[in-house]
């Protein structure tokens, strides 16, 4: 049997999910596996540190008594890990599943799968609250214009190998580097 994580209770005060397609049990991912194993690790050595002081609960997640974690911990740790891995500082867990369901819809997994993986009744919630375009929608005019002009699609096929749409910079132009470009009309 893959590994997996069971979603079947809830943090709220009656420890029911929000729906009942809320409970589910995804498949875990090998990285996710692989970091819970370090976890697991790092988790064993802080409860052999913590000796008397430990309270064990069960938890994969807990403080370093093994306690649950209240919302304050769970953001400052998130917090670390964002500068720990260079990503902005101001970014949230809660953004997580924006993340996860518009990774997934980029990635072509059908918007009634991500909704089953999500826990949402309905694709509705998927589509208008969650997921966001991932693609800059500034290539959307450049693709188009490769098609209005004709450029052969195995030279934009070979463009678009070379720079990941992910990779694509834009960059601002001012009116004084207009000026500044040699024109090939000169008279």
């Amino acid at each position: 049997m893959p590994a997996s994580a069971a979603v079947w209770r809830s943090v709220r005060a009656d420890g029911e999910t929000k729906t009942e397609k809320s409970r589910r049990t995804p498949g875990l991912p090998e990285m996710a596996i692989d970091a819970l194993r370090v976890h697991k690790e790092r988790q064993g050595k802080e409860q052999r540190a913590a000796g008397v002081e430990w309270n064990e609960h069960g938890l994969v997640f807990a403080t370093r008594a093994g306690t649950a974690l209240d919302a304050a911990d769970v953001r400052r740790e998130f917090k670390a890990a964002c500068r720990a891995a260079k990503l902005a500082e101001d970014w949230t867990p809660r953004e997580l599943r924006t993340s996860f369901v518009s990774l997934m819809s980029n990635s072509g997994v059908p918007i009634e799968e991500i909704a089953r993986l999500a826990g949402h009744s309905n694709t509705r919630t998927t589509e208008v609250v969650y997921r966001r375009e991932l693609r800059p929608a500034l290539t959307t005019g450049a693709e188009a214009m490769d098609r209005l002009f004709q450029v052969p699609p195995t030279r934009r096929a070979s463009a678009r190998r070379r720079t990941k749409s992910s990779d694509r910079k834009v960059s601002l132009v001012t009116p004084e580097q207009i000026t500044e470009r040699p024109s090939r009309n000169t008279r």
